[in-house]
């Protein structure tokens, strides 16, 4: 106890912040980027050469989550074991190619089995990547780390935005597809050289701050092996015994409905509201995502500071689905409305890193990796289910209906949320 002490008073070098950090946030806004491109592609052209309707733009957009479902638990599991580099490279090779290879189809069918593909390639980048944060990082800097990886969403929808627009207005939305998994590929290199599954594998470390986070890592292992709640060593006997894990899921599955559903419709919402061009509508979804990077990174702060996530992930959660109701009751005056859609930016990914840093409370390390994964998985079908039911909203009856439904799926899961018990708080 007393290294420990002495190690967290020392002033540690602080390399793994960079590190770290980099090479994890890059591969996963070139994730993101790949992953909504279509959001751009679909009013931008493919949909008018594909013959698509806004409920088979939704169905195209949402089946990349059906895909996502199958890598998650393994790749959880395979990151817990020390192998997570390898992983992810292995990821980015898979899902470059079929980015390129979507920008040469001709057919919907094509598409949606691309889509489908490219959603098991990404599949396991998130678990994999939220284990090795918390491989590196203990539990009092975790939630800071986590969101600084998760910063990937508003940076990857800044350059989307800009990027897309031009691209498409000077090219083609096919180029789009082919640019970006060009960019991908060459990103596999960096990877290679910078990531590091632990601190025992780099060589950059310090030998201060590789023993400061071994410590800290085995200090937090002790503790939550003494808790009566982290008894649990085997992921079937957490999804049998633990109810906790399956609230958590569906919390997740109702947030991830409306950031997708807000994601992959922010486009055709912004042209539908400012009547603009592709290109116009591509420089409008950069303040929402700005907006997006200062709500995590001050959720997340005082979420750290103040010990405390459940609230955070209500307030977020709220603070999201009010956004996108006045969107909709000050649609009649496009300024109020844009700075609606904004505000809703903010909260956008506000809850992510509060509501991820739950888990190692609940969990054994041995576990943590599986049960995020699930968790993930599970609930990333909402990710299907938002653009998708959005999609058909709009088709049958119009944009403002879509919205009420992401709104009462917000609103149910921050109740939810509060409803959790006190040791996830």
């Amino acid at each position: 106890m007393e290294r420990i002490a002495t190690f967290t008073a020392m002033a540690v070098p602080k390399k793994r912040w960079f590190y770290v950090i980099f090479p994890l946030l890059m591969v996963c806004i070139l994730s993101y980027m790949d992953r909504v491109n279509i959001a751009f592609a679909m009013p931008g052209g493919m949909g008018a050469a594909l013959g698509m309707n806004a409920s088979m733009a939704g169905l195209a957009a949402g089946i990349f989550f059906i895909g996502y479902l199958f890598l998650q638990v393994p790749a959880g599991q395979i990151a817990s074991k020390g192998r997570a580099k390898r992983f992810i490279a292995y990821s980015l090779v898979a899902w470059a190619v079929i980015s390129v290879l979507t920008g040469f189809i001709q057919t919907v069918n094509q598409l949606l089995v691309l889509r489908f593909l490219l959603g098991v390639a990404e599949g396991g980048m998130l678990p994999v990547v939220l284990t090795m944060v918390s491989q590196w990082f203990p539990e009092h800097e975790r939630g800071r780390a986590t969101a600084m990886v998760i910063m990937f969403v508003p940076i990857g929808g800044m350059l989307s935005g800009p990027l897309s627009g031009y691209v498409i207005s000077n090219y083609d939305w096919r180029y789009l597809f082919i640019f970006e998994g060009i960019l991908t590929f060459s990103f596999l290199f960096v990877w290679l050289k910078m990531a590091h599954d632990k601190p025992e594998d780099a060589k950059w470390i310090s030998d201060a701050e590789k023993q400061y986070i071994q410590a800290e890592l085995a200090q937090e292992k002790d503790r939550l092996n003494q808790s009566q709640q982290a008894q649990t060593t085997n992921l079937k006997e957490a999804l049998r015994d633990n109810k906790i894990i399956w609230i958590l899921i569906l919390i997740n599955f109702m947030y991830q409905f409306g950031i997708y559903g807000y994601t992959l419709w922010l486009p055709t919402l912004l042209g539908h509201l400012t009547h603009s061009g592709i290109s116009t509508v591509g420089w409008l979804t950069f303040l929402p995502y700005l907006a997006c990077m200062l709500g995590m990174f001050s959720m997340s702060y005082y979420s750290d500071k103040l010990k405390s996530r459940k609230w955070f992930v209500v307030a977020s959660l709220c603070g999201f689905g009010t956004s996108l109701y006045f969107s909709v009751f000050f649609q009649s005056n496009v300024i109020l409305a844009y700075f609606c859609l904004v505000m809703a930016g903010f909260f956008l990914q506000a809850a992510a890193a509060p509501f991820w840093t739950i888990i190692p409370r609940l969990f054994a390390p041995e576990v943590a990796g599986g049960a995020r994964g699930m968790i993930n998985a599970l609930g990333n079908l909402g990710g299907f289910c938002g653009p998708y039911f959005v999609g058909i909203l709009i088709s049958f009856y119009n944009n403002q209906v879509g919205i009420y439904c992401m709104v009462i799926v917000l609103l149910m899961a921050a109740t939810l949320t509060a409803l959790l018990p006190k040791r996830c708080s």
